[in-house]
């Protein structure tokens, strides 16, 4: 899918010239005279500032709308999709090719954000919901261009900024599909045009075309959350041109954005959020189809797929999970994604990672320990993109794997590593020492007849406050020594848990923990990852079976990815309740959880593995 770079297409380009002077790398086409034009320009692997490039007055804007190849808002005619161009002024004036960033979104115009329109979570786990209000559309914002994002960053440097509205939203035709195929099919209809595949309209209904001759065709595409799902959606599509991707944050599938192991889980910060309340917040679209598009997509497949009662992985969220079409992704990938994400939980990311770097695609990883967004350092976008798109032989695919981004460091100063999971890493397997309703223990050593502990579902607690108790029986908890050494995690944690419910069905959270818990920007204690599943799904995502109660199931599911250096001085705990009060339904309080510690356990993935977990703990033992 690599085209050569052609600088001099232009009529008036006869030649092209490119030196390397004191480390400097230069492309700069030479007109029929001989005369040197405008070019970009490379440092350190890098796409520089061009002064002929950096007067923004001079930049060529202009919109255009992009034939699609769907028709979601049923008018017998394919949507088009509205998008906007910013470009340095030479590649009118001289002939300059250039390649092109890429951002779409379905933002650009607004979102309706009332969170009284939200799911109630007060609902019992066997029952129907109680019925969502939906909320008015957000106002159709009718604006020159689109907007603005990396503009100032890469057309100074040579490229192009393009921009498109996804469909349903601003000016773009269509329906919001929330995951849909057009929302992968749509950024592909822009990446087309720019390679003169597809057609581009100077109106949203007119007949007259507008094309690209000044774009190299090669494409790199960034965006933060639903901006990076878009850009891993249009990857998954093998669109030729699409040479390289930045997602920071996205959403990969929506069913692990939604549901967790058969479980209802509401994003962070979004508690009683579905897909059909997405699907209102971004409808900023034509209000003329919008009667059409709620009846089609919300009201009918949504409803008809989400399934706010089981839970279950079912075809809905099966075709809007771009997880399972991942073998189409060519394009050379650099995930960004922070560890205390809890919006969209780093699982999103790191299943990618994983994916592409087995398949031998192109890939790094960006890891910083804050929350929801948070792009890679400008020098790791720059090499990335110049390394992709200009084919700048800069060494990228010699760089480390995986830049992480130490706890109390400055977000853009990551420390690199070979890989991640951090190489060195291997499972431990930690087993329960009693000790409900107080607090149990957590060893290396299977002590054995340990026998159950029971604890009681209540949601007016928070995780926090369950935690940090010392005594409660909300929740039962198991907690190491104190650690004299660090012990750094790197991977994927899982747990099984053998449990009983007294009613035919319960909500099971996991957390765990690093305490003493203590708050504050250099806090060493707090939450170290998470996960949460459907116990009456502990054989299948699919299909579901109510609890006998009192009947014992194996439990087993992954936490949350993660990379910390868990300090000397606190004891890791593995904390099981119910209900979680941010995340879960909130069914009445009551239903007891009988917990078997004898086959119930956990397995984290140490740096060093047991043998530095066990020198941590022997050490905190003895007293060195």
């Amino acid at each position: 899918m690599t085209r050569s770079l052609n600088m001099s297409a232009h009529p008036r380009s006869a030649a092209t010239a490119a030196y390397i002077v004191l480390g400097v790398t230069c492309l700069a086409p030479t007109g029929a005279s001989g005369r040197q034009l405008a070019g970009p320009v490379f440092a350190d692997g890098q796409a520089q500032v061009v002064a002929a490039f950096a007067d923004s007055t001079q930049w060529i804007r202009h919109e255009l709308w992009i034939e699609t190849e769907f028709d979601t808002d049923g008018d017998g005619r394919p949507d088009r999709v509205h998008a906007a161009v910013v470009r340095p002024a030479q590649t009118e004036t001289e002939g300059l090719e250039v390649p092109i960033i890429y951002e779409s979104s379905p933002y650009y115009s607004g979102t309706s954000g009332d969170r009284q329109y939200l799911w109630s979570v007060r609902q019992e786990l066997e029952g129907p919901p109680p019925v969502r209000v939906s909320q008015p559309a957000p106002r159709q914002r009718i604006r020159p261009g689109i907007a603005n994002s990396h503009v100032n960053a890469w057309v100074p440097r040579g490229f192009a900024v393009v921009h498109s509205e996804a469909p349903g939203t601003g000016l773009s035709q269509g329906c919001p599909t929330v995951g849909g195929p057009p929302e992968a099919l749509a950024p592909k209809a822009v990446i087309d045009w720019l390679n003169g595949r597809a057609r581009g309209f100077t109106t949203v209904d007119g007949g007259e075309t507008v094309e690209a001759p000044w774009s190299t065709g090669k494409v790199g595409m960034i965006g933060t959350s639903y901006n990076g799902t878009i850009s891993v959606a249009a990857a998954t599509t093998g669109v030729e041109g699409l040479e390289a991707i930045i997602p920071i944050a996205p959403n990969t599938s929506y069913y692990r954005y939604y549901r967790s192991n058969g479980l209802v889980r509401h994003p962070g910060g979004w508690l009683g959020e579905d897909i059909d309340f997405l699907y209102d917040y971004i409808n900023s679209g034509n209000p003329d189809t919008r009667e059409y598009c709620d009846a089609t997509i919300r009201d009918g497949e949504m409803a008809a797929g989400r399934d706010r009662i089981t839970g279950d992985y079912n075809d809905f969220w099966a075709g809007r999970d771009f997880q399972r079409d991942l073998d189409g992704i060519e394009a050379a990938t650099l995930m960004s994604h922070a560890f205390n994400d809890w919006n969209v939980m780093p699982e999103h990311s790191v299943t990618v990672y994983e994916a592409l770097r087995a398949r031998g695609v192109p890939a790094q990883a960006y890891y910083h320990q804050g929350g929801h967004g948070g792009a890679p350092p400008m020098r790791l976008v720059n090499r990335w993109f110049t390394r992709y798109l200009y084919g700048i032989e800069n060494g990228v695919e010699q760089d480390p794997k995986a830049w992480i981004v130490r706890e109390g460091d400055d977000r853009l100063e990551p420390t690199p590593y070979a890989d991640y999971p951090n190489p060195d890493a291997a499972p431990v397997t930690l087993y329960l020492q009693a000790g409900s309703p107080g607090q149990g223990g957590l060893s290396l050593d299977d002590a054995g007849n340990q026998g159950t502990e029971t604890l009681e579902d209540n949601f007016s607690f928070s995780g926090q406050s369950l935690a940090r108790a010392e005594w409660t029986n909300h929740r039962l908890i198991y907690l190491t020594p104190e650690l004299m050494a660090p012990v750094h995690l790197s991977g994927t944690a899982r747990v099984t848990v053998r449990m009983a419910a007294n009613q035919p069905a319960a909500n099971l959270s996991m957390w765990l923990v690093s305490l003493p818990w203590t708050d504050g920007r250099m806090a060493r204690g707090g939450v170290i990852t998470r996960g949460w599943a459907d116990p009456r799904n502990h054989h299948s995502l699919t299909d579901q079976e109510p609890l006998v109660p009192g009947e014992f199931y194996d439990v087993s599911f992954d936490l949350q990815p993660d990379d910390q250096i868990i300090a000397a001085g606190q004891r890791i705990g593995m904390m099981i309740f119910s209900s979680d009060r941010d995340f879960t339904l909130w069914p009445d309080p009551g239903t007891e959880l009988t917990v078997d510690l004898d086959g119930t356990s956990l397995e984290l993935p140490l740096v060093g593995g047991a043998a530095a977990f066990r020198h941590a703990l022997e050490t905190a033992t003895s007293g060195r």
